[in-house]
């Protein structure tokens, strides 16, 4: 494998950065995972806007190169890959060892792709099978303290949240905000359906405004499936009708149980499953006609 480091090719076992970058030193950067379906970045420009948005909020705001999709383009023609997995990371790069960060930014830019089956109407799911959600102790940041809109290396709450998971067999945590509604899942957004309406947390909590989570919506509106984002106890995902997980990798999961209580997809996930595999389904004739 081939990765893009600081503007170049290199061989996997190649690719590395300072031990004084600040990513690695103090997680001081962003990062953005995306899928590349037929070649074509899947909503490239709402992953763009996200990490420009998270660099703006870590005050680095023109670390983003210019050439970066052109970067991503040679990474996946270097390895032959039309489908895959890609993060892009942006560090402030190295600086002087102290916690304030200087004005002056070089940054680090990494990209990675792995490779993943084909996905769309004729794809295959990445996941085993439906996911089996346990809650956690651990508890999301709160806004106030980590904007939930960046997405930075700054992993640790989901790490530890995972960690809980050892042992259960579990898929996914669902993880609550630290006045017990629940927020999202470690790398995952939650969906519920409850008499025929989809609900999902809302952005005014601590939540990722996940690009996949953005597209479930706008799907949901043009099939008239009602929607509802507010906030929500764990009973009420335990006991709903139906329930999946969104992110960038697995697409649209359905939930089998919460706790150990059966939920299932249903007709309104599969419904969503498959609008979205036909939006898909569009990267491969627009990688076609470029």
């Amino acid at each position: 494998m081939q990765y893009h480091v600081n503007g170049r090719l290199v061989e996997s076992s190649e690719a590395t950065v300072s031990v004084e970058d600040r990513g690695f030193l103090y997680g001081d950067a962003a990062f953005e995972t995306c899928r590349a379906y037929g070649g074509a970045v899947f909503e490239w420009d709402a992953h763009l806007t996200r990490l420009a948005n998270t660099c703006q909020t870590l005050g680095m705001p023109d670390a983003v190169p210019d050439d970066l999709h052109d970067r991503i383009d040679a990474t996946l023609s270097a390895n032959g890959l039309a489908d895959a997995y890609v993060r892009v990371s942006v560090t402030r790069g190295v600086q002087p060892g102290k916690l304030t960060p200087a004005d002056d930014v070089e940054p680090s830019v990494v990209i990675i792709v792995k490779p993943l089956p084909r996905g769309g109407v004729d794809g295959e799911d990445v996941w085993d099978g439906p996911a089996d959600v346990r809650t956690v102790e651990r508890r999301r940041i709160p806004e106030t303290a980590m904007p939930a809109a960046a997405k930075t290396h700054n992993y640790l709450d989901g790490i530890l949240a995972r960690l809980e998971l050892r042992g259960t067999g579990a898929d996914e945590c669902l993880v609550r905000d630290v006045d017990g509604a629940v927020a999202e899942g470690a790398t995952s957004n939650v969906f519920f359906v409850d008499g025929g309406t989809l609900k999902t947390p809302s952005l005014a909590g601590p939540i990722l405004p996940g690009v996949t989570r953005a597209v479930v919506l706008e799907l949901a509106a043009e099939r008239g499936i009602p929607v509802e984002t507010g906030t929500y106890d764990v009973d009420a995902v335990r006991t709903a009708d139906e329930a999946f997980l969104t992110n960038t990798t697995w697409e649209v999961r359905p939930v089998a149980a919460v706790d150990g209580a059966a939920v299932g997809g249903g007709a309104t996930t599969d419904a969503l499953a498959d609008a979205f595999d036909r939006r898909v389904e569009a990267c491969y004739g627009a990688a076609d006609r470029s």
